[in-house]
């Protein structure tokens, strides 16, 4: 078991199994108290300019919803205040290999990971590095 490390954590994703499932992970795996989850990018960058939420530090983000897609949040994500960009690692989640020709456009401004779905033990491990 790891120790708290994240004070909160967000998931955006439009698949409430998909979204159950990671939070049973990553609260099993003891990294954080408190899991955030958005359904799409809109609530979720609703969430994040109110000034009354807390803030995660880690977003897993979906990159296949409709209404809005995983990079089309990132470009809405990096127009936010400063102050709201409070996450240091941003997880890009897929079924399958997703790296596309957006990758390197937010590598420049935010630490980006990949992973396919489900999240893994190994993956959240691997986070608490940063």
């Amino acid at each position: 078991m790891m120790k708290n490390t994240f004070n909160c954590i967000m998931i955006v994703d439009d698949n409430k199994i998909d979204n159950f499932f990671h939070e049973r992970v990553i609260l099993k795996n003891n990294i954080t108290n408190t899991v955030i989850i958005k359904q799409s990018g809109i609530e979720a960058l609703e969430y994040l300019q109110d000034n009354n939420n807390v803030l995660p530090e880690i977003i897993f983000l979906d990159i296949h919803m409709p209404e809005m897609t995983g990079w089309e949040f990132l470009d809405q994500y990096i127009q936010l205040d400063k102050l709201k960009q409070k996450s240091k690692i941003i997880v890009m989640l897929g079924t399958q290999n997703f790296i596309d020709d957006n990758t390197e456009k937010f590598k420049e401004l935010l630490h980006i990971n990949f992973t396919t779905k489900p999240l893994t033990t190994e993956f959240l491990n691997s986070l608490t590095q940063f």
